[in-house]
């Protein structure tokens, strides 16, 4: 197998891939998106919200932001987000607090809510590592592939922040790598 790195841009990449079925371009395709271990928001507890935006809706926004997920984050991570704002004032992503210094929002313009005169929100959300297989939120980013008339596969990597997206086909294809193994061992305690 050949690859071909064609464009590179901040979250997205393009790469040509030679001598690749159809069947292993789709897997790595699919792995890449659903089964990449990202971090996002899972919960949050609202102490005190006297927006116009209800609890909910915060929680909803939070959950949806993404969280840098560097490679050895473990399994059992919990990262606490805190956030205590008073306006008037739009409050951003930069503005929420990490419990570790290595991971946080992985922007920090995005709008969380607009506080007017005398209005305070303040909550804590923890961010758990999952897979896009138990929600979209988990999804590290979007993977298409075409067939090009010479039959190399262009593949198109479009991160959405928590990680780059070399990172995205790389973590995709390790976690193939495992379910492979998981595969090899339960064939062999059947023999």
């Amino acid at each position: 197998m050949e690859l071909i790195l064609e464009k590179k841009h901040e979250n997205r990449i393009e790469f040509s891939a030679k001598d690749v079925t159809t069947s292993i371009a789709n897997m790595v395709r699919r792995y890449s998106v659903s089964r990449v271990p990202v971090l996002a928001m899972d919960s949050v507890t609202v102490y005190d919200n006297t927006g116009s935006f209800w609890d909910e809706y915060v929680a909803h926004r939070l959950g949806l932001m993404p969280v840098t997920t560097p490679r050895k984050t473990p399994k059992s991570a919990e990262i606490i987000f805190s956030l205590d704002a008073e306006g008037p004032k739009k409050v951003y992503s930069e503005e929420l607090k990490s419990s570790d210094k290595g991971i946080k929002i992985a922007l920090d313009s995005i709008p969380v809510v607009t506080l007017g005169q005398n209005q305070r929100i303040r909550l804590e959300g923890k961010a758990v590592l999952r897979n896009a297989v138990k929600h979209a939120k988990f999804q590290a980013g979007i993977v298409s592939y075409g067939v090009k008339e010479d039959g190399k596969f262009k593949f198109m990597v479009e991160s959405f922040y928590q990680m780059p997206p070399r990172d995205v086909i790389e973590r995709g294809c390790d976690e193939i790598v495992k379910d492979i193994e998981e595969l090899e061992k339960a064939l062999k305690k059947k023999k």
